[in-house]
């Protein structure tokens, strides 16, 4: 996400490393090199150069405390710009109808359909009861598509058959959601290849109809500049409430979201990160601008971690360890797990520090692949004790998993060597507790 920016920002930064102080010259030659950066990211140049204005002047304004260098302060400096350029708070979505109504708008191939059932998913793992709305009548699979999705989510879909008007859809929509009890209505509606005076009369029209409580204007990110010029013509028509930033996971410039909050004046409230149903989070500003300058977002990586493992899961999991019962099985379950959550290198990058160390590095979603392979390959009776799988255990292995002997070697070696390790902490532990009875340990 945004690597091209973040190492183009974090050479910027370099100009100030080793110097004792901030002084006009230096910050002057950073802020070039700043401002370069945002325009490359395909950031509007009028946006770009305000930035760095005012970066600028609050360098040249601050006194550099002993403990802080040149090139830390300009960092938080930048920090905290960016944090207000992205929107400066995360903003909330009102749900305050009954049933709340949120309408989807922007162009076709931006995500509409696919990002309406990662919102229905969204909302239902937060306890809501939700209903789709099938009102795009003009592409052939839109509606099939969102059905499909719904049946996966298990959220009812509301679609018309031959009715090819979707305001008379979308308000009997709104009545059936009513009558189920739905605290939710996500409202899909027709895109264009571009915009055209008839699908902003249609979808005005659909506003006025349903009176939404949300309009979320789904945006591609990699469009970058397009994509903003897009979201204002829509917010003209539409006065949408907030935006979805689709594909951040791909190799986006960063334009569409650091401009698009200063020229529609609108929230970015979620982004997706994926193909994934699961792949949708709150866009959260301040943790966006630290992911830009390299900073990572624990804060985020802790709270997909938690939306994934089950804590009582996770406990019974911890005592497998330590009491060295942890079997291949619940080692594929873990896999599972950490697939959930999404793109891997995304989440390494969450990890502060790690994302500059692998920018440069091809983390492939399939890394697990081979020890899937290797695991599905194996019977119960080997997964659950792998002491058992001898030299020809290990040839039927590698020849069913498509891998050779010696990565059937590695991975039963690390998986030894993992629960040999998790034995030894159990031990200390039970150590501790022996000697908290004793006098001097009280």
């Amino acid at each position: 996400m945004f690597e091209s920016l973040s190492s183009k920002l974090d050479k910027a930064f370099k100009v100030l490393k080793g110097q004792g102080k901030i002084t006009e010259i230096n910050v002057a030659e950073t802020v070039k090199e700043i401002r370069k950066a945002l325009i490359d990211a395909d950031v509007n140049y009028k946006i770009a150069k305000q930035f760095t204005d005012t970066v600028k002047e609050k360098a040249l304004g601050e006194n550099v405390l002993t403990s802080v260098t040149p090139g830390q302060l300009m960092v938080k400096i930048v920090n905290d710009e960016l944090t207000e350029l992205l929107g400066g708070k995360t903003e909330d979505v009102n749900l305050n109808g009954n049933p709340a109504v949120i309408l989807m708008a922007g162009l076709q191939g931006s995500g509409k359909t696919t990002h309406s059932a990662k919102l229905a998913n969204f909302f239902k793992k937060k306890g809501r009861t939700v209903m789709l709305a099938a009102c795009d009548v003009y592409r052939p699979a839109a509606i099939e598509q969102l059905k499909v999705l719904g049946g996966q989510l298990d959220v009812p879909v509301y679609f018309e058959e031959g009715n090819n008007n979707p305001v008379s859809i979308a308000e009997n929509a709104l009545k059936a959601a009513k009558e189920k009890g739905a605290k939710v209505l996500i409202v899909d509606t027709a895109g264009r290849l571009s915009i055209d005076e008839e699908m902003m009369a249609e979808i005005g029209n659909i506003k006025k109809a349903l009176n939404p409580h949300e309009i979320l204007f789904v945006v591609d990110a990699m469009t970058g500049q397009d994509a903003v010029n897009t979201a204002k013509a829509f917010n003209d028509v539409l006065d949408f409430s907030g935006v979805i930033l689709t594909k951040l996971d791909g190799d986006t410039r960063g334009g569409a979201a650091l401009s698009i909050k200063s020229v529609v004046n609108k929230p970015i409230k979620f982004m997706g990160m994926g193909e994934k149903i699961e792949a949708l989070d709150i866009f959260h500003p301040d943790r966006m601008a630290q992911r830009i300058l390299g900073m990572g977002d624990i804060v985020s990586l802790v709270e997909k971690a938690q939306s994934v493992f089950d804590a009582e899961e996770a406990e019974k999991m911890q005592k497998k360890l330590l009491k060295d019962q942890f079997t291949f099985e619940d080692f594929y379950s873990q896999i599972q797990q950490i697939k959930k959550m999404g793109n891997l290198k995304d989440l390494m990058g969450m990890i502060p520090g790690v994302g500059k160390a692998i920018k440069d590095m091809d983390i492939s979603d399939d890394a697990f692949k081979g020890v899937e392979a290797i695991i599905n390959s194996m019977t119960p009776s080997e997964r659950k004790n792998p002491d058992i799988i001898n030299g020809s255990r290990r040839k039927r292995i590698a020849d069913g998993s498509g891998t050779d002997i010696q990565q059937v070697n590695q991975l039963l070696k690390q998986f030894d060597e993992m629960r040999k390790m998790m034995k030894s902490i159990g031990k200390l532990q039970g150590a501790g507790r022996s000697m908290r009875g004793l006098p001097f340990m009280r």
